[in-house]
């Protein structure tokens, strides 16, 4: 950048947050990146000034764990309705899981996937691709098709992929190693949760409560630590998704120890809600994993602040209201729209002191950036990074409601009713508004881009970033 040149937008007024500090500065924004952090004297001319006085510049969150049904069951949502859900909740990419129908499989899944999303997305994105006993052969194909990584179910979830064998997942994880692509993990064990499952069923449990007693928090720790086995053994990196027991905690926390290549994530519903809630809730409750007891709850925001956890993601997995209502909980569909309140949610939760708001963007953002390999570019507010921005107002105070969330033919949501306080005002995407004011920016469909383009970026450039931030904190003023 010149000297004299103008750029296309100033946002100044605001406090700029990272994972460790929080500081009044200026960016300025050019072409879709950051080209300058500072104070406002220094900025360059732009062809928009906005004025963010009173509001948190936060960089946009990372969701690595959405289902967006499209293709096979996009009358449960699409990539329009969900990542415009995403723009309205602060979050500027997302990673989409391959139950779909036909699931994301092979390299033609993979580009029919890609289409959809380049022509209809509000926020950058990445698609996965499925890890299953019968596609071991077409791994590497998928990694040449352009996956951000891969997915594979343990257990049984939406979609009743099968779950592979634990053969088939040493030899994916063989193949996988080299290629330095993440699996993430739906961690459950299928068979114990089959056996319970019909002992329940013939006992005639059909209450919310009885999802629990199905899947008891031994499944996801006997699944975790033998991923984490076959982790080690082959080298392959891997991702916990939904973490929903403190009893997961240890194994994760062991295979670190032992240094093994594994992150793991928990969401909002796990952090927020517990067994207490199923009476009022009902099957709008019901999730794969379940939430758990309130003693589980604080263990995953022990978690959290320990860096057991690595991150916060939502597992957005919209259904149709009509298919949560049911008497019968094994009859109600699994899970419900998450991507548009994650951050609202969260934000309440730094109001409240449950965490600060630099530990929000270390594990909304930071954290899943550098996990899949898209740190600097990502997870950061800093010159050289996507202006991924989200523009948070921690005063302003909502009340969640379902029937206007943008995942528009699955509106139903546990939250429904809950005032928050701290909420998502503007999201820029690639420095353009995808939300600008609380209302979603509709010509901004199919600005979102591929973060394939940007993945695996090396150690060197993800140090010297870090030391570019460090610099321009020091040499801002007023730094808290």
């Amino acid at each position: 950048m010149t000297e004299q040149q103008t750029v296309d937008l100033v946002i100044h007024g605001a406090t700029v947050v990272t994972d460790t500090h929080q500081f009044p500065a200026s960016v300025a924004v050019d072409d879709g990146v950051i080209v300058a952090v500072g104070a406002d004297a220094t900025m360059p001319s732009a062809h928009e000034r906005f004025d963010a006085t009173g509001l948190h510049l936060l960089p946009g969150a990372i969701d690595v764990h959405v289902h967006f049904r499209d293709p096979g069951y996009d009358y449960k949502e699409t990539w329009e309705t969900g990542t415009a859900a995403a723009a309205m909740g602060g979050t500027t990419t997302v990673f989409e899981m391959p139950n779909t129908h036909p699931p994301t499989a092979t390299a033609d899944a993979v580009a029919d996937k890609l289409e959809r999303a380049e022509a209809n997305a509000y926020v950058d994105f990445g698609v996965y691709g499925l890890l299953a006993e019968n596609n071991v052969d077409q791994l590497e194909a998928l990694a040449a098709a352009g996956v951000i990584g891969y997915k594979c179910f343990m257990g049984n979830t939406f979609g009743n992929l099968p779950s592979p064998s634990t053969g088939a997942m040493l030899e994916a994880f063989e193949r996988i190693a080299p290629l330095g692509l993440r699996t993430s993990l739906h961690a459950e064990t299928a068979s114990i949760m089959a056996w319970r499952y019909e002992r329940l069923r013939a006992a005639g449990r059909h209450d919310p409560l009885a999802h629990v007693a199905a899947r008891p928090s031994v499944v996801a720790v006997e699944a975790v630590a033998r991923a984490a086995i076959l982790s080690e053994w082959t080298g392959a990196r891997i991702h916990v998704l939904h973490v929903s027991s403190a009893a997961e905690l240890r194994p994760m926390a062991e295979a670190k120890a032992r240094g093994v290549d594994i992150t793991a994530e928990t969401c909002p519903h796990y952090l927020r809600l517990s067994t207490e809630d199923y009476d009022r809730l009902g099957s709008v409750i019901r999730v794969n994993p379940p939430v758990r007891e309130p003693a589980d709850a604080a263990a995953l925001w022990a978690g959290l602040a320990d860096g057991t956890l690595d991150m916060i993601a939502t597992d957005h997995a919209p259904h149709l209201p009509k298919e949560k209502h049911n008497d019968v909980i094994w009859d109600a569909d699994c899970g419900f729209p998450g991507v548009e309140t994650q951050m609202p949610l969260m934000l309440d939760s730094v109001n409240a002191g449950r965490l600060s708001l630099c530990d929000y963007v270390r594990i909304s953002s930071v954290a899943p950036a550098k996990a899949w390999g898209l740190y600097p570019a990502k997870g950061r507010i800093g010159v050289g990074a996507d202006a991924d921005i989200a523009l948070v107002d921690m005063n302003r105070t909502e009340t969640i409601d379902q029937n206007q969330l943008h995942s528009v033919n699955a509106r139903i949501s546990p939250f429904h009713d809950v005032a928050v306080t701290g909420v998502p005002v503007h999201t820029l995407v690639g420095g353009r508004f995808v939300m600008r004011k609380r209302r979603l920016v509709a010509e901004a469909r199919g600005h979102g881009r591929n973060v394939k383009r940007i993945q695996n970026m090396s150690k060197a450039n993800i140090q010297n970033a870090d030391r570019t931030l460090a610099a321009e904190i020091a040499k801002t003023p007023e730094k808290s």
